[in-house]
């Protein structure tokens, strides 16, 4: 058993180190590029109100993974809907713990109440977070097929959501 705390300032380095193994070794998000320290701290502070951002923390202290909250499109019309993005470290893929954290998230979205959508963006070869999210009551919305490209393949974006209205 761990811990779904909200993410520290402390957490930093771990978080980057997550996020930036999922970048080089995986097709979970579309930037090709790791992340600095200057770039998660402001990703970071801009987690700090309503778009939360939790953690897992095992019963040793070790961060496991995260899921965010953000801001979905810069424009005000888009303010009730919020993205949906959960990472884990590769020791810990597989134990159920992105299934602890989303479930942490969305009961603080259930409980916010200027957020009425959830929206996540999935790789389509990401068949564990798709089987996940339709576990927890997301509804496919449609596919941007050939969205991007990386390692060499193109790549399909599907689009799920969950609402609250």
């Amino acid at each position: 058993m761990g811990t779904i705390r909200r993410a520290e300032a402390r957490d930093l380095d771990r978080l980057k180190d997550i996020y930036n193994d999922a970048v080089v070794n995986t097709t979970a998000t579309f930037d090709l590029e790791p992340k600095d320290d200057a770039d998660r701290r402001t990703w970071f502070d801009a987690h700090q109100g309503r778009h939360v951002l939790l953690v897992y923390e095992t019963d040793s202290g070790e961060l496991a993974g995260y899921a965010s909250l953000s801001r979905y499109r810069e424009r005000a019309a888009f303010d009730k809907t919020v993205e949906l993005s959960v990472y884990l470290h590769p020791d810990f893929r597989g134990q159920h713990i992105g299934g602890q954290l989303m479930q942490a998230v969305l009961g603080y979205a259930w409980r916010c109440d200027d957020i009425e959508t959830v929206v996540s963006l999935i790789t389509s070869d990401n068949e564990a977070s798709i089987h996940l999210h339709e576990k927890l009551g997301f509804s496919y919305c449609g596919q941007i097929r050939n969205a991007g490209v990386k390692f060499g393949k193109r790549l399909h974006l599907n689009i799920y959501e969950l609402t609250f209205i």
